[in-house]
């Protein structure tokens, strides 16, 4: 990854990040305090919480490393060499083969302990 200068986050961005957290409940809890209103209205209040908690978050030094992390995350996921049809194909069939084979396994380690203990109790 490129080397950046991390913005360090000071109090006014855990201020603005503790805002937006409040802005985005007061959307949640307007919309649960006011059940009389028109359906439209109580929806109005809980996306403007939404957008004004994101509007705030944007404004920090968190919301900024946060941008960071997922440009990095997407230039390292480009990096990535998926499986072909064939290969991911093959690898369901082979996992699938080794499930009913442990499936089988168990069964036949059950019914061994399940026989040994009726006859250890004298009941088989």
């Amino acid at each position: 990854m490129t080397e950046q200068a991390e913005a360090r986050p000071t109090g006014a961005d855990l201020a603005k990040a503790i805002v937006a957290g409040l802005v985005v409940l007061a959307g949640v809890v307007a919309f649960y305090v006011f059940p009389g209103q028109a359906a439209w209205a109580r929806w109005g209040m809980f996306v403007a919480g939404l957008v004004l908690g994101a509007v705030v978050f944007a404004t920090s030094a968190h919301a900024r490393s946060l941008a960071g992390f997922f440009a990095g995350s997407r230039v390292e996921l480009r990096k990535m060499v998926w499986p072909t049809v064939a290969e991911t194909r093959q690898t369901t069939l082979l996992v699938f083969a080794f499930v009913v084979v442990m499936a089988l396994f168990f069964w036949l380690v059950d019914m061994i302990l399940g026989f040994a203990t009726r006859w250890l109790l004298g009941q088989g």
